[in-house]
């Protein structure tokens, strides 16, 4: 059945622009004839950060997009062409399907390894990257209630084109349904696949555990030099909860973040505070035993975003949750 799938998409590219199901409106640009789709994942709701600026010693600047996600990765013949010869219909494709050319570079103009791995990119065997020799570009498309995001990596092994194309958008309309709790209690929202919101967060950060080693928890922003952590709800918390059940020999440090304001040891005792604080939610009102779940804090030395703004310093106030994969 995944592989009949997978023939009607690379019919559907063959013949010009495909709509993503999914993703209302979404298009990704054709593909080859002779390409093999290596791999395809859909997020109904996440968030990814897209690279607005190549690696400047630091960081790579960025901005935070969500919606729904869809991973396209598919492989082809190189057949004597340059990762540049590979990008450049596809970028066309995308300008033709209304798209403005917002970020792009190559390998050691984009900062080559740190560039790289600061990028939404599956891992081996499915994409390969060659760190010389790969090539980024992001778009995007404005909407009435919204931005529709696409982003190529395109890079090559001796024989092969490795493409794998990013899409963050609005997803489809689903029909919500409310449940019969009263009304001060949290609202249960499910979807057309009758799978609750909660249950659907949980995927999400489950996958994002499992692909990145890492996920920020989303919902439980904090105010400049505070580490008070409100009453809730708190879906993400309740998400990783549910994981860490699931996964009882399973355990998680929450890193604790914080914007520049202030100095670095201040700021890395505070950053701890908060991952502390989460860490007492989690095994005082979530009941996760103490031993899952560990506490640390970086203060600034890891920014999503650049602190000169408003928006990036809340950005960098936050929690991630890091597997220890440790023995």
């Amino acid at each position: 059945m995944r592989a009949r799938r997978l023939l009607l998409a690379l019919a559907l590219l063959w013949s010009g622009l495909l709509i993503w199901p999914g993703l209302a409106g979404a298009m990704v640009p054709e593909i080859p004839e002779m390409a093999t789709v290596a791999a395809d994942e859909t997020e109904a709701a996440s968030s990814l950060r897209i690279p607005t600026g190549p690696y400047d010693g630091q960081i790579v600047p960025s901005q935070r997009a969500e919606g729904a996600i869809r991973r396209l990765v598919w492989q082809a013949p190189l057949d004597g062409r340059s990762t540049l010869q590979v990008i450049d219909p596809l970028k066309a494709d995308l300008i033709a399907g209304g798209y403005r050319i917002a970020f792009q570079c190559a390998a050691a103009g984009c900062g080559g390894f740190d560039f790289r791995f600061a990028t939404d990119t599956l891992p081996e065997p499915a994409m390969h990257v060659d760190l010389g020799d790969f090539r980024f570009l992001s778009a995007e498309k404005a909407r009435p209630d919204g931005t529709d995001h696409v982003t190529l990596m395109v890079s090559r092994s001796e024989e092969r084109a490795f493409v794998q194309v990013t899409q963050v958008g609005r997803p489809d309309p689903a029909p919500a349904v409310q449940s019969t709790k009263s009304p001060g209690d949290s609202l249960r929202i499910e979807t057309a696949d009758g799978r609750s919101a909660s249950a659907q967060d949980e995927t999400a950060l489950a996958d994002r555990l499992a692909r990145d080693g890492h996920a920020v928890l989303a919902g439980i922003d904090f105010a400049t030099a505070a580490a008070t952590l409100g009453t809730g709800p708190f879906p993400a918390l309740e998400a990783l909860a549910d994981y860490l059940r699931a996964h009882p020999g399973s355990k998680v440090v929450l890193v604790g973040h914080t914007d520049t304001q202030g100095g670095l040891a201040g700021n890395i005792a505070l950053s701890k505070k908060r991952a502390e604080a989460v860490r007492d939610h989690l095994v005082t009102k979530l009941g996760i035993p103490a031993a899952q779940v560990a506490a640390e804090g970086v203060g600034f030395l890891a920014p999503l975003s650049s602190n000169a703004t408003d928006r990036g310093r809340t950005e960098n106030r936050r929690v991630e949750a890091v597997l220890d994969t440790s023995q």
